[in-house]
């Protein structure tokens, strides 16, 4: 989902970048490859807000659920995400470009509250993109949360339309501090944001999380 288009010439870059290290980015490789400041990732200022401690360097990915580059995105991030160190906190974080996004950002919210986005997230891009089920609204969303078995339906309702609409808000509140352009993308400890380059997104954010890690 962009905001404006990337340059395919990005794109390229990264699937070389990714190609160079076998298929594995290393922290090595991350900072030899030394991503350029305005082309690569632009520091934020002021910068955005984190929640992580002083102790860890935290990198937020911004998505839509009903962005094809986040889901072909996303096996990607998710395996890079699982080999961060406990030094690095890793967020998702749904965004919101219109109010129609919304109710996609309270189910991204209620999957993480009730511990489901291991067994769900991955489903929901699924079905949006190949089963090409339309979840953008609360009846679709909810009658395919009832479909999956399993979930406290009650428990899920309450939260969805509770407690996930103050998340919704405050996540906005955050794609606005880092200025997001586009999904999927990337903040880093606060300091800078990554626009999405393909598999470089991911080289561009271990130099950044080096970086960071500086001081």
């Amino acid at each position: 989902m962009q905001r404006r288009d990337f340059s395919r010439s990005l794109l390229a870059a990264g699937t070389t970048a990714l190609a160079a290290t076998g298929g594995l980015i290393t922290p090595a490789f991350a900072q030899r490859v030394g991503p350029k400041e305005g082309t690569d990732f632009v520091r934020v200022s002021p910068t955005a807000p984190v929640e992580s401690p002083a102790s860890q360097i935290e990198v937020v990915e911004f998505f839509a659920y009903s962005c094809i580059h986040c889901f072909n995105f996303e096996p990607m991030f998710d395996e890079w995400m699982k080999k961060q160190p406990a030094s690095v906190n890793v967020r998702r974080m749904p965004v919101a470009f219109s109010p129609a996004f919304v109710p996609m950002q309270r189910l991204y919210f209620t999957l993480e509250n009730m511990k489901l986005v291991d067994r769900l997230h991955s489903k929901v891009f699924q079905a949006i993109h190949v089963d090409r089920q339309q979840l953008t609204n609360t009846p679709a969303i909810t009658a395919w949360i009832e479909k999956q078995g399993g979930v406290d339906m009650a428990r899920f309702n309450a939260f969805y339309n509770g407690a996930a609409a103050g998340l919704a808000t405050k996540a906005t509140q955050l794609q606005e501090a880092y200025k997001v352009e586009g999904t999927p993308s990337l903040g880093v400890a606060g300091r800078y944001y990554v626009n999405g380059q393909g598999p470089r997104t991911l080289v561009v954010a271990d130099a950044l999380i080096a970086e960071a890690r500086k001081g």
